[in-house]
């Protein structure tokens, strides 16, 4: 599990693919202070397992699905990644609950300047966009931010400098693609909303009921 908290911006070294899967080598600093193999660390929002490290590199195992479902298929040497370990147990929460699972990507429709905040707008699909709610969390690309305004179409965000500064959100431009991950709390909630066995249920609570209940 993630926060959403980036630690910082590492470098895109290497990157290989082949028919079945690819990987990808990444220059970093502060997340290999106590790197292991077998730990997950978010590239861009996606959840990775390092599968090897050295001389101030690690690498990960990118399968199919994840090049399918996110941006790092577009990934070339040299491009800057946000990078996060998994969130320690005695650490604080700052930011949200981010599992590292994509849901989907959007695109920058809008970047406009507010005072000294910036807004970038994201485009996105209606089944992405059913689960952002105003006031309420997404990570773009493994940042966790307040959604400030959503739209049928697309939700905007407002950030500070220092979340340009630190992060590749203050490079991105017009038209280039985002990792979004929605807030697990809403899809767990209407997984549960849901009869195990998706069959209509006739419900005992009528008008009559209601009223008679002070409703």
């Amino acid at each position: 599990m993630f926060t959403g908290i980036i630690e910082e911006v590492g470098t895109v070294s290497r990157v290989q693919r082949s028919g079945s899967s690819s990987f990808i080598e990444i220059q970093a600093k502060k997340v290999l202070e106590d790197v292991h193999l077998g730990d997950s660390i978010a590239v861009n929002g996606v959840c990775l397992t390092v599968t090897h490290f050295g001389g101030g590199t690690f690498r990960a195992d990118v399968m199919n699905e994840t090049l399918s479902r996110s941006s790092l298929g577009s990934l070339t040497s040299g491009s800057p990644v946000n990078l996060e370990r998994a969130m320690a147990a005695g650490g604080r929460f700052g930011g949200h609950i981010v599992s590292g699972h994509i849901d989907g990507t959007g695109t920058v429709s809008d970047i406009s300047n507010d005072g000294i905040a910036v807004w970038y707008t994201i485009s996105a699909s209606p089944a992405l966009l059913r689960y952002i709610v105003e006031k309420g969390s997404i990570a773009i690309d493994g940042i966790s931010l307040t959604v400030a305004k959503v739209t049928d179409t697309a939700f905007s965000v407002s950030i500070i400098p220092h979340t340009a500064a630190q992060t590749i959100l203050g490079s991105k431009k017009v038209g280039d693609v985002v990792n979004l991950e929605n807030d697990i709390i809403g899809k767990y909630v209407e997984k549960l909303m849901k009869p195990a066995d998706d069959t209509p249920k006739q419900s005992n609570i009528t008008m009559d009921f209601l009223m008679k209940n002070g409703f």
